[in-house]
């Protein structure tokens, strides 16, 4: 069984994470990029207005074909309490997605809010079921521990 790490990174926190799981559990990364990068001061006024407002980036890839995966996993940084609006488009961009299990991670400052609850529903309404959902702080990131809980997640959700 073979997982697909779809993720957005601003600092490098999410990227992090995204590749202990690949390291962990096998599978592909795919960073998604907006098209405008952000700098230190349109990530904290545009990417978080259009964080709360649920909005999508252009992105590249502008399509994400994950037909030949078992699992998808989805990691974003929280921006105002949301997903940041790369990984909002990411999910839109997904193709051969129905019927395949996701996981879902947040990584933030202190509270991921409703970060987690409006990808599920984007990937319910793309017929995606999420089988796990983690959220890491800043201070979880740097505890072994708490990152094993996902990587032991995501290799639950690929165990036939």
């Amino acid at each position: 069984m073979k997982a697909c790490i779809i993720f957005y990174s601003y600092s490098g926190i999410t990227r992090g994470v995204a590749r202990t799981i690949r390291d962990a559990c096998g599978g592909d990364c795919i960073e998604v990029r907006p098209k405008e990068e952000y700098t230190a001061l349109t990530a904290y006024t545009l990417g978080c207005l259009r964080a709360r407002r649920e909005e999508k980036d252009a992105i590249d890839p502008a399509v994400i074909d994950v037909t030949g995966y078992d699992l998808i996993v989805i990691g974003t940084p929280v921006w105002a309490w949301k997903a940041a609006p790369p990984v909002n488009a990411a999910i839109a961009a997904l193709k051969g997605c129905e019927g395949k299990p996701a996981v879902l991670f947040a990584t933030c400052g202190s509270i991921a809010r409703d970060t987690l609850p409006i990808l599920k529903k984007a990937l319910a309404e793309r017929k995606v079921m999420t089988v796990a959902e983690v959220v890491l702080t800043q201070a979880d990131v740097g505890k072994p521990e708490a990152v094993n809980e996902l990587v032991a997640a995501v290799k639950t959700a690929l165990t036939p």
